[in-house]
């Protein structure tokens, strides 16, 4: 330590651990769609705007990713976006069934192409973020999705 520096190495070392932020993983977004090419299209939108993303191909498999992640009990996934329309597990389906688990106040915003009033107010009575249509307005989705992480705007 020279006379002219106030804090020596160790202090300078404590300050740098206590200022480190707290090892949280970062937030991810589950993309769900039976549609491969509409997954990637969101996939890439969000990952040019550096916001990491994981697909799933059905509403099935976007539930036991869910429940996998919510077992190892550090949650990485923090927003879902979902078609409406797709095999067995429909987005209604989906929201209704992850409204049951631990995972219940995830927030979710439904993308659709085929969708009407009644699918529209179905979804709001279970508390989506937005509900956007096909083809998707990506400022206004990359908006959403930066709020609902917590990402600066």
């Amino acid at each position: 330590m020279s006379d002219h520096d106030i804090l020596s190495d160790a202090e300078r070392e404590a300050l740098s651990a206590v200022m480190l932020e707290p090892d949280l993983p970062p937030q991810r977004v589950l993309i769900v769609d039976d549609d491969k090419d509409a997954r990637e299209l969101l996939s890439e939108i969000l990952a040019l705007d550096g916001i990491r993303c994981i697909t799933a191909a059905s509403g099935e498999t976007a539930l036991k990713m869910l429940v996998a992640e919510a077992e190892i009990k550090k949650p990485s996934i923090g927003l879902l976006i979902t078609d409406l329309r797709m095999g067995n597990v429909d987005g209604l389906d989906l929201i209704r069934q992850i409204r049951e688990t631990v995972r219940a106040a995830l927030p979710i915003i439904i993308v659709s192409g085929d969708a009407d009033v009644k699918d529209a107010i179905a979804a709001m009575h279970l508390s989506v973020v937005d509900f956007l249509l096909k083809p998707v307005d990506t400022g206004k989705l990359l908006t959403l999705v930066k709020h609902e992480l917590g990402m600066n705007l």
